[in-house]
């Protein structure tokens, strides 16, 4: 009998025919099996009658493969055939729609095995059925994939097979759908044999590469897909647990759950965009964007169970897990980088997937491997500063009530070479904080913690991280105090400012959580590494801020000691009270103190006339005025210390040359200082002295100045509104102030336009130009000349911090590098001990000569001077003859 008539034949055949004629035809249809049809005879008429002992032997291990292979033959030639697709070749058109319509028939049928083996009701083994799992999810692997690609392979043709697609893809669903029930009722044992478990190991992952694919297939079963691939893992996991591909199951999870939270993201901004958030509620927008959050919130919460079951085999998976905590955190507020979206779409989104990943952060802190990834000293290959700074922070916050074994792991880093480099928690804070340059700068807000019952409201990114680096210290065990302090004086010493605050605070909290010892303690400490720092340096600036806030945590009784050990009447010790407040000083230190400084800076200005106010000792008065103008600044200095002050700046302003402060740098310095303290002492100091300063600052080269004595330039003009100028002087005081506030406003640097007067003859005299009117006019009215939108300023800011983070590494490599030797633009703070009392003549003369030629040099320069007349050549000409003569003869005493 032909095959043809043979199946003619059994189609006609009632369920008793082919129960009869079971052993007799089955065997030849298997050996004949070539096409669809047999295949369709084979699982409608015999099929049911084959107990599940001879499924496999009998039907599924010969059938089958032989249905994978052709069906992957059907899919190549649809391939090949395609590119010559079109409505005119109708021929094509046929034969491409009669392949697709075997293709459907060919799963149908292989949904009937499904069928069979769902509906007996002894247990199934996958020894029973070996075959068929592992062939259908072939045969759905490659039928998705021709879906997911149709798009594109069938391009403008679409819709000449497009029902037959679709088709193909409702059988391809319900084939998986009718599979995954199935591995829901075999029930393995853990005596399995090797075998059965390789198999549903091959299934799980066969299924986890379907995954990939119908991602942006079908939402539901995508989803259904995943929750078999988790289920079998959890419920078999003692059997199989070594052998699956955990690293791509958890990575593929991540990457789903970031594409989830993308389309939440643009579906949110679709709504935005309509404009009507309003009746959002209502929309179809807003239900796609609720199934997209329900997938996000699914995803989560599937990789919180899947870590928390697999979490030893996800040693490589941490760096992943690390990078997606920083990712979903990126996309919310306060993150510069998140989306614009509806505020309510925002907190939706955020419950959904914050608050599972705040479990997933509670699961892996025990696990080394991802405490490792989080705490890299390597911080920068991040990227996102933000989400690390709130990430450790968060971290910090859960410590505290994990086991000894996890608060070693987070606070103490690593311990050996041997070990992957870990930072501490509390240093990776303010690593992280240091490296959020931008968002301190914007600023970015966040929530409060709770305090009495009730939320703060928003705070900034230095009060959150404040509050809880504090909230962590009042709780450390007192063994890892040490490790504490080293990592806040390291972060005291590094070159951003705001850190080292940060730094100072937390300080503080610690100084005043201890002992009035410790405190102490801490004091003596900072105050040795401030006299050890190299002058003006940052460091030496960031330990005087500490110091200056420990003093006010201080007993009397040890102030007067901190008094007692660096008495400001000794030199060594003015670098540290210059950065002291004197109202932080209990009354006996704060009165011993005030007279040691007022005799140490009598000595100092009486030294400093009986060597011919020589320049080389400018940088040793200026230390001493440094500590004088703290006394004047004091809340209330004794009437003895405003006198003595008053003389020292009196005297001081008759010495004072401007051609020379022009020219060197520690004039100008101590010139600051001068100008601060006659801004204080304004209404003690006689009009000559006030005239005296002004005059001097009238005739210096406002544009060339540093900022900081103009600054101090504007504290005194504006002192001056606060007093009487007697008649007698205003004609010569008033014009001066017109001209200084006149250079001022045209500077431009916009520290400098901070400060205007109050005397109204000034501000007429000063207003002589358009442009200077309509400046002031502006700033007094707060009108925005330039308009900036805030992408403009968010690039602004961005290229301010690139130039910001190059200026703190260019000083702290400048301060590691030992070939670094600057050139001093002044004479040295400490010389060489002079042996002989010529050295210093020599030192006089030298000084007395060049600031002579630099006057002459300045006088030259200027613009309403006339041209030198002939005199004037022929004495320069005498004088270049006789510096030639003295070095001819020292050279020859050498």
């Amino acid at each position: 009998m032909s095959q043809v008539t043979l199946l003619d034949e059994v189609s006609q055949w009632n369920q008793e025919t082919c129960r009869q004629e079971l052993q007799t035809v089955l065997p030849k249809l298997l050996i004949s099996f070539s096409e669809q049809p047999i295949l369709q005879v084979i699982t409608t008429k015999f099929l049911p009658h084959l107990p599940l002992s001879d499924l496999e032997l009998r039907c599924f291990s010969t059938v089958l493969p032989k249905v994978v292979s052709m069906f992957t033959s059907l899919l190549e030639e649809v391939s090949k055939q395609i590119g010559g697709l079109s409505s005119q070749n109708t021929e094509l058109q046929l034969f491409l729609r009669k392949i697709l319509q075997t293709m459907v028939q060919i799963l149908e049928s292989l949904s009937c095995c499904i069928r069979h083996v769902c509906s007996i009701e002894e247990a199934v083994s996958f020894d029973a059925i070996h075959s068929l799992p592992a062939s259908i999810l072939r045969v759905l692997k490659d039928t998705f994939q021709h879906c997911k690609d149709s798009e594109v392979m069938y391009s403008g043709r679409l819709s000449m097979v497009g029902d037959l697609l679709q088709a193909l893809f409702r059988e391809a669903y319900s084939l998986q759908k009718g599979l995954m029930e199935l591995l829901d009722k075999i029930n393995l044992k853990d005596s399995a044999s090797e075998e059965e478990a390789s198999d549903l190991v091959s299934v799980i992952h066969s299924l986890l590469d379907i995954c990939s694919i119908i991602s942006k297939l079908d939402i539901a079963l995508h989803a259904n897909t995943w929750k078999c691939v988790i289920k079998l893992s959890v419920k078999y996991q003692s059997l199989i647990e070594d052998q699956l591909r955990h690293e791509d199951i958890s990575l593929s999870l991540c990457e789903d759950l970031c594409t989830s939270v993308e389309n939440c993201l643009e579906l949110a901004q679709q709504i935005q965009q309509t404009g009507r958030q309003q009746e959002a509620v209502n929309s179809a927008e807003y239900k796609l964007f609720q199934k997209a959050t329900k997938m996000c919130r699914f995803f989560a919460n599937t990789l919180v169970h899947y870590t928390k079951e697999f979490q030893a085999f996800l040693a490589k998976s941490c760096c992943r897990f690390h990078q997606l905590y920083l990712q979903i955190h990126s996309k919310f507020p306060p993150c510069l980088c998140a989306p614009s979206v509806p505020l309510a779409l925002s907190e939706e989104l955020r419950v959904a997937i914050l608050v599972p990943m705040d479990a997933m952060l509670t699961q892996l802190m025990p696990f080394q491997p991802f405490a490792e990834s989080v705490l890299n000293p390597d911080i920068r290959k991040t990227k996102l500063f933000l989400p690390q700074c709130l990430l450790v922070v968060n971290v910090l916050g859960k410590l505290f009530s994990q086991p000894e074994e996890t608060l070693r792991l987070w606070i103490d880093g690593s311990q050996f070479p041997e070990e992957n480099p870990r930072w501490s928690v509390f240093e990776a804070v303010l690593q992280s904080f240091r490296l959020c340059t931008l968002e301190r700068a914007v600023p970015v807000f966040l929530p409060g913690v709770m305090l009495r019952g009730q939320a703060q409201g928003t705070v900034s990114l230095h009060q959150h991280v404040c509050v809880h680096m504090c909230a962590s210290v009042a709780v450390l065990p007192p063994q890892r105090f040490p490790l504490l302090e080293r990592l806040l004086l390291n972060a005291v010493l590094q070159a951003d400012t705001q850190t080292a605050v940060l730094t100072t605070d937390i300080w503080c909290f610690l100084a005043r959580y201890g002992t009035a010892d410790l405190c102490f303690h801490h004091v003596l400490l900072v105050t040795h590494l401030i006299k050890s720092c190299p002058d003006e340096s940052y460091q030496r600036i960031h330990l005087g801020l500490l110091l200056r806030r420990l003093l006010f945590l201080m007993t009397p009784k040890h102030q007067l000691e901190f008094v007692e050990r660096f008495p400001p009447s000794q030199e060594e010790n003015l670098t540290v009270w210059r950065h002291i407040l004197l109202r932080c000083l209990c009354a006996d230190a704060l009165v011993r103190v005030e007279e040691l400084i007022l005799a140490r800076a009598r000595v100092v200005l009486e030294e400093w006339q009986n060597n011919g106010y020589r320049l080389g000792e400018i940088q040793r008065l200026r230390r001493i005025l440094e500590c004088v103008l703290l006394v004047v600044r004091g809340s209330s200095p004794r009437v003895e210390s405003v006198e003595s002050s008053v003389k020292i700046v009196s005297q001081l302003w008759s010495r004072i040359s401007s051609s020379q402060v022009q020219t060197h740098p520690s004039l100008q310095r101590m010139m600051k200082m001068l100008l601060s303290m006659s801004a204080v002492l304004v209404k003690q100091l006689e009009p000559p002295v006030i005239l005296q300063a002004l005059s001097c600052l009238s005739a210096l080269k406002i544009h060339t100045c540093p900022d900081d004595l103009l600054l101090a330039a504007l504290e005194l003009l504006s002192s001056l509104g606060n007093i009487f100028i007697p008649p007698n002087v205003q004609g010569q005081v008033l014009p001066k102030i017109s001209a200084v506030f006149y250079d001022l406003l045209t500077h431009p640097s916009w520290l400098i336009l901070q400060h205007i007067t109050n005397h109204e003859e000034v501000i007429s005299q000063t207003l002589v130009s358009e442009e200077v009117k309509t400046k002031v006019l502006n700033f007094l009215s707060k009108t925005v000349v330039v308009q900036e939108s805030e992408e403009m300023r968010l690039k602004r800011l961005q290229e301010w911090k690139n130039v910001f983070e190059r200026h703190c590494k260019h000083l702290e490599e400048e301060k590691s590098s030992p070939a670094h030797t600057p050139l001093p633009a002044e004479p040295c703070t400490k010389r060489a001990r002079r042996e002989t009392k010529a050295e210093e003549e020599y030192e006089r003369c030298l000084q007395t000569a060049e600031g002579a030629l630099k006057d002459l040099q300045e006088v030259e320069k200027s613009e309403h001077s006339p041209f030198p007349p002939e005199w004037v050549r022929v004495r320069l000409k005498l004088l270049q003859t006789l510096i030639t003569q003295i070095t001819s003869t020292a050279e020859q005493q050498s």
